[in-house]
């Protein structure tokens, strides 16, 4: 009895000298997620003057979060923006355009000093020359559209400075209907701070910005308090991924992949000799929803003799042999292609825009080794002038760096479009539904789409294919087309063509 008596003493002091030991953490670190609740949003703000549009305008430049919060009213997340609001403009009615990339895991910086930013970094347009090192070129952006609409760039939590907060995970945020339903929230909350429910609003996504622009604009009629957009513009569209992923036993991806293969054939002088870029990507497109969508589909009921015969007509449209193209059982995987279509020069194309090419360190891998050449040749370039721009023009003072891309989120994400538990069988990804729905039930929503004929990941011919189904509504999609890849705004032609392009939609639906 005293032995059992002792035993119990003991544990009871370990148990106490634990708890000493643990309150100062568990204090520290309910004081820390208490002190996320009660402090303020961080905000910095600056003024600027610039030339857009032609219109002298002063402008402020506001890098602010804002807290999200659960259900039950507490914070989960701090979400960062950048916002360039018009001074002296009506803002009962002042129109706003939200803007951001994809990844998922992508921070808005690649469209904010790509494109739409009043100040936009500038590679080399025809894709031939790496961006080496600093200094780089960063130049003033005429043809911003402050003089139209005010701009929001958004970071998802989990990039550029947005993170889970007090009782937040970062599960809480990591996935297809999390993701939609955090960005939404950002916007009804900055719509109602800054007084704009009687603007016109807008949404600009790339890649899968344009997955999540589809979802949330399904999410912003919800939630009791409906909020209906003007218009959304998908730049590299990817609503459907069927037509996106490049990969074995996909018969949808090597129909949608070819006319973009054979687009980059042209460009690099292997294909097409004599024709038009749009005259030989229209008849790729004839061929692909003609002799090779039934071929694709027959597979092995095919005669040898007539296995041969498109693997002549893929020789013709895609520069490459056509004995490698029967050994691929007339089945191009786009890593393949970038690495075959120019292996005799030892070099390996780009996945984002084909124009880009790189001398390889392996000459007989079956892809590229060194990674997409069209992102190390531009991407360093992107990081120093947002950085520099974002603590010197913008007086940003952080204790953190700037992420570009989410650390540890592509494992993480959550694809599923229902919520767990519920009974669902693996598909590919798909919003497309969503933002046909939503055009139905917005008759006022009108949609650009812009398209890059070297995208060599979200390819055009996926786009004209996504939209000719689920029964969107024709009368209201605008399809451009620009002769450069997944950030068509890198050529500079291009860049001019999208602003111009981009300012049109615009223009029809602010007035």
């Amino acid at each position: 009895m005293l032995k059992a008596k002792n035993s119990m003493k003991i544990i009871s002091n370990l148990g106490f000298l634990l708890l000493f030991l643990t309150s100062p953490l568990i204090a520290q670190d309910m004081e820390e997620k208490k002190s996320f609740e009660v402090r303020e949003p961080q905000r910095f703000e600056s003024t600027h003057l610039g030339t857009f549009g032609g219109q002298k305008i002063t402008y402020k430049a506001i890098l602010s979060e804002t807290f999200l919060k659960n259900s039950s009213a507490q914070v989960t997340a701090a979400l960062w923006s950048t916002a360039y609001v018009k001074e002296g403009a009506n803002i009962s009615n002042r129109p706003v355009l939200f803007v951001f990339n994809g990844g998922p895991g992508s921070a808005s910086i690649w469209l904010h000093v790509g494109f739409f930013g009043p100040k936009v970094v500038k590679v080399d347009s025809q894709g031939k020359v790496d961006d080496g090192a600093a200094p780089y070129q960063f130049v003033e952006n005429n043809q911003a559209l402050l003089d139209l609409t005010d701009l929001v760039f958004v970071d998802p939590i989990g990039t550029g400075f947005s993170q889970v907060l007090g009782k937040g995970e970062n599960k809480d945020y990591w996935g297809l209907t999390e993701d939609a339903n955090s960005i939404a929230q950002f916007m009804k909350l900055w719509v109602t701070e800054n007084g704009r429910w009687q603007a016109p609003k807008f949404i600009a996504g790339e890649s899968y910005g344009t997955t999540r622009a589809a979802k949330v604009a399904e999410v912003l009629e919800g939630g009791g308090n409906p909020m209906a957009l003007n218009g959304i513009i998908l730049i590299s569209q990817a609503l459907d991924y069927a037509g996106s992923s490049s990969s074995p036993d996909n018969l949808t991806s090597f129909f949608t992949y070819l006319p973009s293969q054979a687009a980059t054939a042209w460009y690099h002088g292997k294909a097409g000799k004599g024709k038009t870029l749009e005259d030989f990507t229209q008849e790729a497109r004839d061929f692909a929803y003609g002799e090779y969508l039934e071929a694709l589909f027959q597979g092995e009921k095919q005669s040898q003799t007539e296995k041969e015969a498109i693997a002549t007509k893929l020789a013709y449209f895609t520069g490459l042999d056509k004995s490698y193209i029967l050994r691929s059982n007339n089945q191009i995987l786009m890593y393949r292609f970038k690495k075959e279509l120019l292996r005799a020069e030892g070099k390996a194309i780009g996945t984002l825009d084909g124009r880009f090419l790189a001398k390889e360190t392996d000459l007989v891998a079956e892809g590229p080794v060194l990674g997409d050449a069209s992102s190390y040749m531009t991407e360093t370039a992107y990081t120093a002038v947002f950085n520099n721009y974002l603590y010197t023009d913008l007086k940003v003072k952080m204790d953190r760096p700037y992420l570009g891309s989410a650390v540890g989120m592509g494992g993480s994400w959550n694809w599923k479009p229902v919520p767990d538990g519920a009974y669902w069988e693996p598909s590919y990804v798909s919003t497309a539904r969503s933002l046909s729905e939503v055009m139905h039930r917005n008759t006022a929503l009108k949609v650009m789409v812009a398209n890059g004929y070297y995208d060599l990941i979200t390819p055009f011919f996926d786009s004209e294919f996504t939209f000719a189904r689920h029964d969107f509504p024709q009368e209201r999609i605008e399809m451009n087309y620009y002769e450069a890849g997944h950030m068509m705004y890198n050529r500079q032609e291009d860049f001019d063509a999208l602003a111009k392009d981009i300012r049109t939609f615009l223009e029809k639906l602010v007035r």
